[in-house]
Protein backbone atom coordinates (compact mmCIF):
# COMPACT_ATOMS: atom_id res chain seq x y z
CA UNK A 1 0.00 0.00 0.00
CA UNK A 2 3.04 2.66 0.67
CA UNK A 3 4.43 1.88 -2.42
CA UNK A 4 1.27 2.52 -4.12
CA UNK A 5 0.69 5.73 -2.33
CA UNK A 6 4.40 6.85 -3.76
CA UNK A 7 3.88 6.10 -7.31
CA UNK A 8 0.30 7.42 -7.28
CA UNK A 9 2.48 10.77 -5.86
CA UNK A 10 5.13 10.86 -7.54
CA UNK A 11 2.59 10.51 -10.68
CA UNK A 12 0.77 13.15 -9.27
CA UNK A 13 4.23 15.37 -9.35
CA UNK A 14 5.54 14.46 -12.82
CA UNK A 15 1.92 15.87 -14.14
CA UNK A 16 1.78 18.78 -11.96
CA UNK A 17 5.11 19.12 -13.27
CA UNK A 18 4.79 18.88 -16.96
CA UNK A 19 1.34 21.01 -16.53
CA UNK A 20 3.29 23.79 -15.37
CA UNK A 21 5.70 23.74 -18.24
CA UNK A 22 5.09 26.15 -20.52
CA UNK A 23 3.19 24.83 -24.10
CA UNK A 24 2.23 25.87 -27.55
CA UNK A 25 4.31 28.80 -28.99
CA UNK A 26 5.71 29.75 -25.10
CA UNK A 27 6.91 26.63 -25.05
CA UNK A 28 9.63 26.45 -28.50
CA UNK A 29 11.10 30.09 -26.65
CA UNK A 30 8.84 32.49 -27.94
CA UNK A 31 8.14 35.21 -25.64
CA UNK A 32 4.81 34.78 -24.02
CA UNK A 33 1.70 37.17 -24.33
CA UNK A 34 0.44 39.49 -22.17
CA UNK A 35 -2.11 39.18 -20.18
CA UNK A 36 -5.54 40.37 -21.27
CA UNK A 37 -6.51 43.28 -18.93
CA UNK A 38 -9.41 42.07 -16.47
CA UNK A 39 -12.18 44.24 -15.57
CA UNK A 40 -12.39 45.95 -11.88
CA UNK A 41 -15.86 44.24 -11.32
CA UNK A 42 -14.67 40.97 -11.97
CA UNK A 43 -11.62 41.55 -9.95
CA UNK A 44 -13.56 42.94 -7.13
CA UNK A 45 -16.24 39.65 -7.30
CA UNK A 46 -13.09 37.25 -7.15
CA UNK A 47 -10.81 38.86 -4.65
CA UNK A 48 -14.22 38.66 -2.06
CA UNK A 49 -15.00 34.69 -3.20
CA UNK A 50 -11.72 33.76 -3.51
CA UNK A 51 -11.61 32.33 0.48
CA UNK A 52 -15.08 30.44 0.38
CA UNK A 53 -14.61 28.95 -3.03
CA UNK A 54 -11.23 27.83 -2.46
CA UNK A 55 -12.05 26.39 0.82
CA UNK A 56 -14.93 24.48 -0.86
CA UNK A 57 -12.97 23.34 -3.84
CA UNK A 58 -10.22 22.04 -1.15
CA UNK A 59 -13.06 20.25 0.63
CA UNK A 60 -14.26 18.30 -2.47
CA UNK A 61 -10.96 17.68 -3.51
CA UNK A 62 -10.35 15.86 0.31
CA UNK A 63 -13.68 13.95 -0.80
CA UNK A 64 -12.96 12.88 -4.20
CA UNK A 65 -9.27 11.62 -3.32
CA UNK A 66 -10.37 9.56 -0.24
CA UNK A 67 -13.84 7.94 -1.46
CA UNK A 68 -12.14 5.09 -2.59
CA UNK A 69 -11.03 4.60 0.98
CA UNK A 70 -14.25 5.29 2.38
CA UNK A 71 -15.78 2.30 -0.19
CA UNK A 72 -13.48 0.22 0.89
CA UNK A 73 -13.84 0.59 4.91
CA UNK A 74 -17.30 0.12 4.55
CA UNK A 75 -17.23 -2.72 2.21
CA UNK A 76 -14.80 -4.14 5.06
CA UNK A 77 -17.39 -3.17 7.76
CA UNK A 78 -19.90 -4.89 6.16
CA UNK A 79 -18.07 -7.57 5.73
CA UNK A 80 -16.81 -8.35 9.31
CA UNK A 81 -20.53 -7.63 10.44
CA UNK A 82 -22.46 -9.79 8.50
CA UNK A 83 -22.96 -13.86 9.44
CA UNK A 84 -21.40 -16.68 7.56
CA UNK A 85 -20.44 -20.13 8.36
CA UNK A 86 -17.27 -20.62 10.35
CA UNK A 87 -14.32 -21.38 8.55
CA UNK A 88 -14.49 -25.26 9.28
CA UNK A 89 -18.19 -25.74 8.55
CA UNK A 90 -19.51 -28.16 6.15
CA UNK A 91 -21.25 -25.23 3.95
CA UNK A 92 -17.69 -23.60 3.79
CA UNK A 93 -15.83 -26.86 2.87
CA UNK A 94 -18.18 -28.14 0.88
CA UNK A 95 -18.61 -24.86 -1.15
CA UNK A 96 -14.77 -24.84 -1.44
CA UNK A 97 -14.53 -28.18 -2.72
CA UNK A 98 -16.94 -26.93 -5.51
CA UNK A 99 -15.68 -23.08 -5.92
CA UNK A 100 -14.46 -24.24 -10.06
CA UNK A 101 -18.30 -25.99 -10.36
CA UNK A 102 -21.03 -23.36 -9.52
CA UNK A 103 -23.32 -21.78 -11.84
CA UNK A 104 -22.43 -18.11 -12.59
CA UNK A 105 -25.29 -16.40 -12.13
CA UNK A 106 -23.78 -12.94 -12.78
CA UNK A 107 -22.88 -13.66 -16.51
CA UNK A 108 -26.32 -15.80 -16.87
CA UNK A 109 -28.54 -12.57 -15.75
CA UNK A 110 -26.33 -10.30 -17.75
CA UNK A 111 -27.38 -12.41 -20.66
CA UNK A 112 -31.16 -13.00 -20.07
CA UNK A 113 -31.73 -8.92 -19.19
CA UNK A 114 -29.98 -7.51 -22.48
CA UNK A 115 -32.05 -10.09 -24.54
CA UNK A 116 -34.81 -8.96 -23.12
CA UNK A 117 -34.11 -5.50 -22.83
CA UNK A 118 -33.17 -5.86 -26.77
CA UNK A 119 -36.43 -7.55 -27.39
CA UNK A 120 -38.71 -5.11 -25.98
CA UNK A 121 -37.32 -2.47 -27.95
CA UNK A 122 -39.34 -4.03 -30.62
CA UNK A 123 -41.86 -6.41 -29.22
CA UNK A 124 -43.03 -7.39 -32.39
CA UNK A 125 -45.15 -9.66 -30.73
CA UNK A 126 -47.59 -6.88 -30.08
CA UNK A 127 -48.71 -6.22 -33.69
CA UNK A 128 -49.26 -9.72 -34.15
CA UNK A 129 -53.21 -10.95 -33.45
CA UNK A 130 -53.94 -14.36 -31.60
CA UNK A 131 -54.07 -16.52 -34.12
CA UNK A 132 -50.69 -15.30 -35.48
CA UNK A 133 -49.17 -15.32 -31.99
CA UNK A 134 -50.72 -19.10 -31.22
CA UNK A 135 -49.50 -20.51 -34.30
CA UNK A 136 -45.82 -18.97 -33.70
CA UNK A 137 -45.57 -20.53 -30.55
CA UNK A 138 -47.00 -24.11 -31.72
CA UNK A 139 -44.32 -23.87 -34.69
CA UNK A 140 -41.30 -22.90 -31.80
CA UNK A 141 -42.72 -26.26 -29.29
CA UNK A 142 -42.48 -28.37 -32.27
CA UNK A 143 -38.88 -26.82 -33.34
CA UNK A 144 -37.81 -27.92 -29.57
CA UNK A 145 -39.18 -31.40 -30.23
CA UNK A 146 -36.70 -31.73 -33.45
CA UNK A 147 -34.20 -30.65 -31.94
CA UNK A 148 -34.39 -32.99 -29.07
CA UNK A 149 -35.45 -36.22 -31.24
CA UNK A 150 -32.01 -35.39 -33.24
CA UNK A 151 -29.85 -34.57 -30.48
CA UNK A 152 -31.52 -37.59 -29.05
CA UNK A 153 -30.50 -39.98 -32.28
CA UNK A 154 -27.29 -38.56 -32.13
CA UNK A 155 -26.69 -39.82 -28.57
CA UNK A 156 -27.80 -43.11 -29.32
CA UNK A 157 -25.16 -43.19 -32.00
CA UNK A 158 -22.83 -42.66 -29.68
CA UNK A 159 -23.89 -44.80 -27.34
CA UNK A 160 -24.62 -47.72 -29.93
CA UNK A 161 -20.86 -50.21 -29.57
CA UNK A 162 -21.61 -51.71 -33.09
CA UNK A 163 -20.83 -48.23 -34.86
CA UNK A 164 -16.97 -47.84 -35.24
CA UNK A 165 -17.05 -44.12 -36.42
CA UNK A 166 -19.67 -42.18 -34.16
CA UNK A 167 -18.51 -38.89 -35.55
CA UNK A 168 -18.64 -39.23 -39.36
CA UNK A 169 -22.11 -41.30 -38.80
CA UNK A 170 -23.64 -38.46 -37.21
CA UNK A 171 -21.99 -35.68 -38.96
CA UNK A 172 -25.18 -35.01 -41.34
CA UNK A 173 -27.44 -35.07 -37.77
CA UNK A 174 -25.20 -32.35 -36.44
CA UNK A 175 -25.09 -30.44 -39.20
CA UNK A 176 -28.82 -30.25 -39.18
CA UNK A 177 -29.14 -29.80 -35.44
CA UNK A 178 -26.84 -26.74 -35.86
CA UNK A 179 -29.19 -24.98 -38.15
CA UNK A 180 -32.43 -25.81 -35.74
CA UNK A 181 -30.78 -24.57 -32.94
CA UNK A 182 -29.65 -20.76 -35.18
CA UNK A 183 -33.62 -21.28 -35.91
CA UNK A 184 -34.43 -21.82 -32.43
CA UNK A 185 -31.82 -19.31 -31.07
CA UNK A 186 -33.62 -16.39 -33.57
CA UNK A 187 -37.46 -17.02 -32.33
CA UNK A 188 -36.52 -17.81 -28.73
CA UNK A 189 -37.36 -14.36 -27.80
CA UNK A 190 -40.47 -13.61 -29.42
CA UNK A 191 -41.50 -17.47 -28.13
CA UNK A 192 -40.74 -16.67 -24.83
CA UNK A 193 -42.73 -12.99 -25.14
CA UNK A 194 -45.78 -14.71 -26.21
CA UNK A 195 -45.91 -17.21 -23.13
CA UNK A 196 -45.30 -14.08 -20.83
CA UNK A 197 -48.07 -12.13 -21.92
CA UNK A 198 -50.53 -15.37 -22.18
CA UNK A 199 -49.78 -16.20 -18.77
CA UNK A 200 -50.35 -12.71 -17.45
CA UNK A 201 -53.44 -12.42 -18.77
CA UNK A 202 -54.81 -15.64 -16.87
CA UNK A 203 -52.86 -14.32 -14.07
CA UNK A 204 -54.88 -10.77 -14.05
CA UNK A 205 -57.70 -12.70 -14.37
CA UNK A 206 -57.21 -14.46 -11.31
CA UNK A 207 -57.06 -11.18 -9.74
CA UNK A 208 -52.82 -10.41 -9.66
CA UNK A 209 -52.97 -7.27 -11.71
CA UNK A 210 -51.99 -3.65 -10.50
CA UNK A 211 -53.42 -0.34 -12.56
CA UNK A 212 -53.69 -2.88 -15.37
CA UNK A 213 -50.50 -4.84 -15.46
CA UNK A 214 -49.27 -7.96 -13.21
CA UNK A 215 -47.06 -7.36 -11.05
CA UNK A 216 -44.19 -8.34 -10.69
CA UNK A 217 -44.02 -8.95 -14.45
CA UNK A 218 -43.90 -12.34 -15.92
CA UNK A 219 -40.55 -13.07 -17.14
CA UNK A 220 -38.76 -16.23 -18.49
CA UNK A 221 -36.22 -17.72 -20.73
CA UNK A 222 -35.76 -20.90 -21.69
CA UNK A 223 -31.58 -22.10 -20.98
CA UNK A 224 -29.73 -24.91 -19.88
CA UNK A 225 -30.58 -25.21 -15.99
CA UNK A 226 -28.16 -25.68 -13.21
CA UNK A 227 -27.97 -28.73 -11.61
CA UNK A 228 -28.29 -28.57 -7.59
CA UNK A 229 -26.83 -30.22 -4.91
CA UNK A 230 -28.92 -31.13 -1.88
CA UNK A 231 -27.61 -32.33 1.15
CA UNK A 232 -29.48 -33.84 4.10
CA UNK A 233 -27.94 -35.53 7.40
CA UNK A 234 -28.56 -39.51 7.56
CA UNK A 235 -30.41 -39.67 10.62
CA UNK A 236 -33.60 -37.77 9.46
CA UNK A 237 -34.59 -36.00 6.29
CA UNK A 238 -33.81 -32.12 5.50
CA UNK A 239 -32.52 -30.11 3.22
CA UNK A 240 -29.63 -28.59 5.24
CA UNK A 241 -27.80 -27.39 2.29
CA UNK A 242 -28.51 -26.78 -1.40
CA UNK A 243 -25.64 -25.70 -4.36
CA UNK A 244 -26.38 -24.49 -7.76
CA UNK A 245 -23.63 -26.45 -9.90
CA UNK A 246 -23.41 -25.68 -13.39
CA UNK A 247 -24.91 -27.18 -16.36
CA UNK A 248 -23.45 -30.28 -17.96
CA UNK A 249 -21.69 -32.60 -15.27
CA UNK A 250 -22.02 -36.35 -16.75
CA UNK A 251 -22.77 -38.81 -14.17
CA UNK A 252 -19.36 -39.83 -13.50
CA UNK A 253 -18.89 -36.14 -11.84
CA UNK A 254 -22.03 -36.44 -10.13
CA UNK A 255 -21.17 -39.64 -8.73
CA UNK A 256 -17.51 -38.23 -7.53
CA UNK A 257 -19.03 -35.27 -5.60
CA UNK A 258 -21.94 -37.28 -4.00
CA UNK A 259 -19.28 -39.58 -2.51
CA UNK A 260 -17.18 -37.38 -1.71
CA UNK A 261 -19.44 -35.32 0.12
CA UNK A 262 -21.05 -38.41 1.74
CA UNK A 263 -17.67 -39.54 3.14
CA UNK A 264 -16.29 -36.47 4.36
CA UNK A 265 -19.28 -35.15 6.12
CA UNK A 266 -21.44 -38.52 6.89
CA UNK A 267 -23.94 -36.84 4.98
CA UNK A 268 -26.63 -38.02 2.26
CA UNK A 269 -26.30 -36.25 -1.19
CA UNK A 270 -27.93 -36.16 -4.65
CA UNK A 271 -26.94 -34.23 -7.46
CA UNK A 272 -30.27 -33.90 -9.44
CA UNK A 273 -31.85 -31.55 -12.51
CA UNK A 274 -34.51 -29.42 -12.34
CA UNK A 275 -37.01 -27.64 -14.50
CA UNK A 276 -37.02 -24.18 -13.44
CA UNK A 277 -35.60 -21.70 -11.38
CA UNK A 278 -37.12 -18.46 -10.03
CA UNK A 279 -34.45 -16.32 -11.01
CA UNK A 280 -35.18 -12.84 -12.38
CA UNK A 281 -36.27 -13.62 -15.77
CA UNK A 282 -37.82 -17.09 -14.55
CA UNK A 283 -34.91 -20.27 -15.72
CA UNK A 284 -37.17 -22.71 -17.77
CA UNK A 285 -36.26 -25.95 -18.80
CA UNK A 286 -36.20 -26.18 -22.53
CA UNK A 287 -39.25 -28.57 -23.70
CA UNK A 288 -41.62 -29.09 -26.15
CA UNK A 289 -44.77 -29.50 -23.74
CA UNK A 290 -46.98 -26.81 -23.89
CA UNK A 291 -49.10 -28.06 -20.99
CA UNK A 292 -45.50 -28.64 -19.05
CA UNK A 293 -44.17 -25.08 -19.76
CA UNK A 294 -47.29 -23.56 -19.19
CA UNK A 295 -47.55 -24.71 -15.67
CA UNK A 296 -43.51 -24.37 -14.55
CA UNK A 297 -43.97 -20.61 -15.93
CA UNK A 298 -46.89 -19.93 -13.56
CA UNK A 299 -44.99 -21.60 -10.71
CA UNK A 300 -42.04 -19.40 -10.97
CA UNK A 301 -43.66 -16.16 -11.23
CA UNK A 302 -45.65 -17.50 -8.04
CA UNK A 303 -42.35 -17.41 -6.47
CA UNK A 304 -41.47 -13.98 -7.89
CA UNK A 305 -45.04 -12.70 -6.41
CA UNK A 306 -44.20 -13.83 -2.91
CA UNK A 307 -40.04 -13.09 -2.94
CA UNK A 308 -40.94 -9.80 -0.88
CA UNK A 309 -43.91 -11.26 1.36
CA UNK A 310 -42.88 -13.37 4.53
CA UNK A 311 -43.47 -16.59 3.12
CA UNK A 312 -41.06 -16.00 0.25
CA UNK A 313 -38.86 -13.39 2.08
CA UNK A 314 -37.94 -16.52 4.65
CA UNK A 315 -37.71 -19.25 1.99
CA UNK A 316 -33.99 -20.12 3.51
CA UNK A 317 -34.98 -20.12 6.71
CA UNK A 318 -37.32 -22.94 7.94
CA UNK A 319 -37.57 -26.40 6.15
CA UNK A 320 -41.28 -25.60 6.72
CA UNK A 321 -41.70 -22.47 4.89
CA UNK A 322 -39.89 -24.01 1.70
CA UNK A 323 -42.50 -26.55 1.87
CA UNK A 324 -45.07 -24.34 2.05
CA UNK A 325 -43.76 -22.21 -0.67
CA UNK A 326 -42.91 -24.68 -3.21
CA UNK A 327 -46.54 -26.39 -2.28
CA UNK A 328 -48.47 -22.83 -3.14
CA UNK A 329 -46.11 -22.22 -6.03
CA UNK A 330 -47.19 -26.25 -7.54
CA UNK A 331 -50.79 -25.43 -6.99
CA UNK A 332 -50.60 -22.15 -8.92
CA UNK A 333 -48.80 -23.49 -11.35
CA UNK A 334 -51.00 -26.15 -11.89
CA UNK A 335 -53.85 -24.10 -12.20
CA UNK A 336 -52.82 -21.16 -13.66
CA UNK A 337 -51.28 -23.21 -16.45
CA UNK A 338 -54.05 -25.12 -17.23
CA UNK A 339 -56.59 -22.09 -17.76
CA UNK A 340 -53.75 -20.88 -20.28
CA UNK A 341 -54.15 -23.39 -22.38
CA UNK A 342 -57.85 -23.65 -21.77
CA UNK A 343 -57.93 -20.09 -23.44
CA UNK A 344 -55.38 -20.00 -26.22
CA UNK A 345 -54.74 -23.95 -27.19
CA UNK A 346 -58.00 -25.71 -26.03
CA UNK A 347 -57.30 -28.88 -28.05
CA UNK A 348 -54.19 -29.09 -26.18
CA UNK A 349 -55.37 -29.53 -23.02
CA UNK A 350 -55.38 -32.79 -21.55
CA UNK A 351 -58.07 -34.36 -19.11
CA UNK A 352 -58.25 -33.17 -15.47
CA UNK A 353 -56.32 -35.40 -13.24
CA UNK A 354 -58.09 -37.44 -10.84
CA UNK A 355 -57.63 -37.07 -6.87
CA UNK A 356 -55.02 -38.78 -4.98
CA UNK A 357 -56.44 -40.43 -2.07
CA UNK A 358 -54.09 -39.39 1.38
CA UNK A 359 -54.48 -42.80 2.48
CA UNK A 360 -54.69 -45.79 0.31
CA UNK A 361 -57.90 -47.47 -0.02
CA UNK A 362 -58.53 -50.98 0.59
CA UNK A 363 -59.17 -52.35 -2.37
CA UNK A 364 -60.79 -55.72 -3.42
CA UNK A 365 -59.33 -58.80 -4.65
CA UNK A 366 -58.61 -58.67 -8.24
CA UNK A 367 -57.46 -61.41 -11.00
CA UNK A 368 -55.26 -59.09 -12.47
CA UNK A 369 -52.18 -57.52 -10.63
CA UNK A 370 -53.32 -53.25 -9.81
CA UNK A 371 -51.30 -50.84 -12.09
CA UNK A 372 -47.77 -49.77 -10.50
CA UNK A 373 -49.34 -46.21 -8.75
CA UNK A 374 -45.99 -43.83 -8.72
CA UNK A 375 -47.13 -41.58 -6.25
CA UNK A 376 -49.26 -44.04 -4.01
CA UNK A 377 -45.57 -46.52 -3.97
CA UNK A 378 -43.61 -43.13 -3.49
CA UNK A 379 -45.46 -42.11 -0.02
CA UNK A 380 -45.54 -45.58 1.45
CA UNK A 381 -42.02 -45.37 0.70
CA UNK A 382 -41.05 -42.34 2.67
CA UNK A 383 -43.61 -42.92 5.70
CA UNK A 384 -42.03 -46.19 6.28
CA UNK A 385 -38.31 -44.20 5.90
CA UNK A 386 -39.18 -41.65 8.35
CA UNK A 387 -40.34 -44.91 10.79
CA UNK A 388 -36.75 -46.32 10.64
CA UNK A 389 -35.08 -42.97 10.62
CA UNK A 390 -37.07 -41.92 13.98
CA UNK A 391 -35.94 -45.61 15.43
CA UNK A 392 -32.67 -45.02 14.49
CA UNK A 393 -32.15 -47.32 12.04
CA UNK A 394 -30.09 -45.53 9.43
CA UNK A 395 -28.32 -48.44 7.54
CA UNK A 396 -31.51 -50.49 7.37
CA UNK A 397 -33.44 -46.77 6.15
CA UNK A 398 -30.69 -46.60 3.37
CA UNK A 399 -31.14 -50.26 2.45
CA UNK A 400 -34.93 -50.26 2.01
CA UNK A 401 -34.33 -46.92 -0.12
CA UNK A 402 -32.15 -48.61 -2.27
CA UNK A 403 -34.46 -52.14 -2.46
CA UNK A 404 -37.53 -49.57 -3.04
CA UNK A 405 -35.45 -47.78 -5.81
CA UNK A 406 -35.06 -51.09 -7.89
CA UNK A 407 -38.51 -51.20 -7.83
CA UNK A 408 -39.13 -47.98 -9.23
CA UNK A 409 -36.93 -48.69 -11.84
CA UNK A 410 -37.91 -52.15 -13.10
CA UNK A 411 -41.31 -50.27 -13.39
CA UNK A 412 -40.02 -47.60 -15.87
CA UNK A 413 -38.85 -44.79 -13.38
CA UNK A 414 -34.94 -44.27 -13.63
CA UNK A 415 -34.12 -42.83 -10.17
CA UNK A 416 -30.75 -43.26 -9.86
CA UNK A 417 -30.36 -42.64 -6.06
CA UNK A 418 -33.35 -42.65 -3.66
CA UNK A 419 -32.28 -41.83 -0.13
CA UNK A 420 -32.33 -38.50 2.07
CA UNK A 421 -31.54 -36.09 -0.09
CA UNK A 422 -34.01 -36.91 -2.57
CA UNK A 423 -36.63 -36.88 -0.12
CA UNK A 424 -35.74 -33.90 1.44
CA UNK A 425 -35.83 -32.14 -2.45
CA UNK A 426 -38.93 -33.80 -3.53
CA UNK A 427 -40.70 -33.80 -0.57
CA UNK A 428 -41.08 -29.92 -0.60
CA UNK A 429 -43.83 -30.65 -3.15
CA UNK A 430 -46.28 -30.81 -1.14
CA UNK A 431 -49.13 -30.68 -3.71
CA UNK A 432 -49.88 -34.16 -3.90
CA UNK A 433 -49.19 -36.96 -2.21
CA UNK A 434 -45.70 -38.79 -2.96
CA UNK A 435 -42.08 -38.03 -1.91
CA UNK A 436 -43.34 -35.53 1.13
CA UNK A 437 -44.88 -38.58 2.67
CA UNK A 438 -46.82 -38.37 5.78
CA UNK A 439 -45.67 -34.48 6.47
CA UNK A 440 -48.98 -32.10 7.56
CA UNK A 441 -48.00 -29.27 5.31
CA UNK A 442 -49.11 -30.55 2.30
CA UNK A 443 -52.71 -31.25 3.10
CA UNK A 444 -53.04 -27.99 5.15
CA UNK A 445 -51.92 -25.96 2.00
CA UNK A 446 -54.43 -27.71 -0.23
CA UNK A 447 -57.27 -27.67 2.47
CA UNK A 448 -56.32 -23.97 2.30
CA UNK A 449 -56.65 -23.48 -1.71
CA UNK A 450 -60.14 -25.60 -1.16
CA UNK A 451 -61.43 -22.80 1.05
CA UNK A 452 -60.54 -19.66 -0.69
CA UNK A 453 -62.81 -18.69 -3.46
CA UNK A 454 -59.51 -17.81 -5.81
CA UNK A 455 -56.19 -17.94 -6.65
CA UNK A 456 -55.31 -14.60 -5.73
CA UNK A 457 -57.22 -15.10 -2.44
CA UNK A 458 -55.66 -18.29 -1.49
CA UNK A 459 -51.99 -16.48 -2.15
CA UNK A 460 -52.41 -13.84 -0.44
CA UNK A 461 -53.77 -15.58 2.22
CA UNK A 462 -50.63 -18.21 2.32
CA UNK A 463 -48.45 -15.23 1.73
CA UNK A 464 -48.49 -14.02 5.64
CA UNK A 465 -47.60 -17.82 7.25
CA UNK A 466 -43.86 -19.21 6.89
CA UNK A 467 -44.48 -22.18 9.65
CA UNK A 468 -47.46 -25.16 10.30
CA UNK A 469 -48.43 -23.73 12.86
CA UNK A 470 -49.04 -20.35 11.70
CA UNK A 471 -50.88 -22.04 8.59
CA UNK A 472 -53.33 -24.09 11.26
CA UNK A 473 -53.81 -21.50 13.24
CA UNK A 474 -54.89 -19.71 9.93
CA UNK A 475 -57.64 -22.37 9.09
CA UNK A 476 -58.74 -22.32 12.73
CA UNK A 477 -59.26 -18.20 12.46
CA UNK A 478 -61.46 -19.10 9.08
CA UNK A 479 -63.21 -21.97 10.63
CA UNK A 480 -64.47 -19.40 13.55
CA UNK A 481 -64.89 -16.20 11.29
CA UNK A 482 -67.06 -18.65 9.36
CA UNK A 483 -68.86 -19.78 12.92
CA UNK A 484 -69.62 -16.22 13.14
CA UNK A 485 -70.86 -15.72 10.14
CA UNK A 486 -73.47 -18.80 10.11
CA UNK A 487 -74.63 -17.51 13.47
CA UNK A 488 -74.82 -13.78 12.94
CA UNK A 489 -76.75 -15.24 9.49
CA UNK A 490 -79.52 -17.24 11.96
Amino acid sequence: MTQLRLIRRARSQASSESSSEPSGPEGRGNSPLPPRPEPALRRTFRSKSKGPIRRLCSFLGWIIRRWQLGLLLVTLLVGLAGEGPPPGSMDTQVKRLLAGRRFDFVGWEVGALLSKLTHSLAAPQRFMDEPTRREFFLDYLALVADIQRLDWEIQQTYIDPEVEDPEGATAGLRVQLAELRAAEEARQPLAEAILEEQTASILMSEGFGTLGRELPPVGTRFTPLPLLLVISPRDHIENVLSLDLRHGLDVAQREAIEAHVDTVHDVSSLVTGIGGLAAYPAMLLESSSLNWVAEVTAHEWTHHYLAPRPLGWYYLDDPETRTINETVASIVGVEAGRKMVARYYPELLPPAPEPVPEEPEEALPSPEPPAFDFRRSMRETRVQVDELLAQGQIEEAEAYMEQRRQEFVANGYAIRKLNQAYFAFHGAYADEPGAAGADPIGPAVRELRARSPDLHTFVSRAARVTTLAELQALLIEMDETLDVIELTSD
